[in-house]
């Protein structure tokens, strides 16, 4: 039974519906099948939760991973992450969705089946962007430059890569997982810091194109 008010929305409905439906993809895949059977539990008219979804299996994993970004950021408060570095903030909130995807790893496995298909591929783009650009800000990134759009697109490469791993893990407590997101974030640990020092050489060197521009542009 779900917290749904006396006359909810079909928005409403979805958000609700939305970790049953993806509970019971395990068995029924992602699709009208598994609807249904959320709305059972929830006591909601199949026809409204059909209507909800409209029998769209990327809505259903929107709808699902909507609430494991919710879930993510009450388990990764503020006051959670604040002591750490960036990248074990990074590290915290990405554990924490494993932990929330491994309730229905099923579920997940066969929505990464439907998200390859090659009609999906632009709105499963979008879902990644959405997870990290969520990750990065509960991290407290405020980049507006093109860090901002490498930053996440780095960390969707990661994230993706992560999952992949962990749907073939059979490690206690999926520790092969976790080591392998250890180890990808150090990557590109250190790829930063790199690219901060070559910028910082880099503004310190001589510049034909700055000396063109003043020869140029000289002042009157």
């Amino acid at each position: 039974m779900t917290d749904l008010p006396a006359d909810p929305t079909v928005d409403e409905i979805r958000a609700a519906l939305a970790p049953l439906v993806a509970r019971n993809a395990a068995f029924d895949g992602w699709s009208d099948a598994a609807v249904e059977a959320a709305a059972a539990q929830a006591k909601v008219a199949p026809a409204v939760a059909r209507l909800a979804f409209d029998g769209d299996a990327m809505a259903m994993i929107d709808a699902w991973f909507a609430d494991i970004d919710a879930h993510m950021i009450a388990a990764c408060p503020p006051e959670r992450l604040a002591s750490l570095s960036v990248r074990g903030r990074i590290q915290a909130l990405v554990e924490a969705r494993l932990v929330l995807l491994a309730r229905n790893r099923e579920a997940l496995r066969r929505a990464v089946a439907v998200l390859a298909m090659p009609n999906h591929l632009a709105r499963a783009a979008k879902l990644g962007w959405r997870a990290a650009d969520l990750m990065w800000r509960a991290a407290g990134d405020e980049a507006t430059d093109l860090n901002h759009y490498t930053k996440r697109t780095s960390l969707g490469a990661i994230y993706s890569a992560t999952l992949l791993c962990f749907l073939n893990d059979e490690s206690e407590d999926h520790a092969d997982t976790r080591a392998f997101l250890a180890r990808r974030l150090a990557a590109i640990g250190k790829w930063e810091k790199t690219k901060q020092r070559w910028r910082a050489r880099s503004e310190n060197r001589p510049s034909l194109a700055r000396f063109v521009g003043r020869l140029r542009y000289h002042a009157r």
